[in-house]
């Protein structure tokens, strides 16, 4: 008989359960400062020059270890926004 063996959980799912993402909570003041928040200018510039030298094949690794912490980043300001949103959705 084979054993079933489970991927690792990824940061994003174990940020995900931290967060609760999809329940609200949030006061309306963080609620709305959360979904304040931005990638400045220059941080944005360097995610597009990323992406372009990603698209053309020439990322060193420690390029790709960058734009990984961009993604990451990205994707914890993304639930905590989507928490946000659902928190002034249900007037938490």
């Amino acid at each position: 008989m084979m054993s079933s063996v489970s991927p690792p959980i990824s940061e994003a799912q174990i940020l995900e359960q931290v967060v609760m993402a999809d329940q609200p909570g949030l006061s309306p003041e963080s609620a709305r400062a959360l979904l304040d928040l931005r990638f400045g200018p220059s941080a944005v510039s360097r995610m597009n020059e990323l992406a372009e030298k990603n698209r053309l094949g020439t990322l060193t690794e420690a390029e790709r270890q960058e734009m990984g912490n961009y993604q990451r980043v990205g994707n914890f300001l993304n639930l905590m926004q989507g928490k946000a949103r659902l928190s002034l959705a249900s007037g938490a």
